[in-house]
């Protein structure tokens, strides 16, 4: 497995200690390990987020080429957004 030299602020070293004294994990590698497939699942999220997002606008998009609009307000909009949600 790779090594790898890592910098950490004195407040973030000190977490990944308290980490290993609490016994969840056996070395300060695992720690930072574990938090960086926390940031990957997270960044993974924020990608499929945002690809829904992109979809939604899309089919907006296509809607309004089409014309087909919606005579409800926005506070309409928003309110039935709110009591579905």
């Amino acid at each position: 497995m790779p090594t790898m030299d890592v910098s950490l602020t004195p407040e973030l070293a000190a977490f990944v200690e308290r980490e290993v004294g609490f016994g969840d994990f056996s070395a300060a590698s695992e720690v930072v390990g574990a938090a960086l497939r926390l940031l990957r699942r997270e960044r993974e999220l924020r990608a499929e987020r945002l690809a829904v997002l992109r979809r939604e606008v899309m089919l907006g998009v296509e809607q309004a080429d089409r014309g087909d609009f919606s005579s409800r307000s926005i506070e309409e909009i928003a309110d039935a957004v709110r009591r579905e949600g």
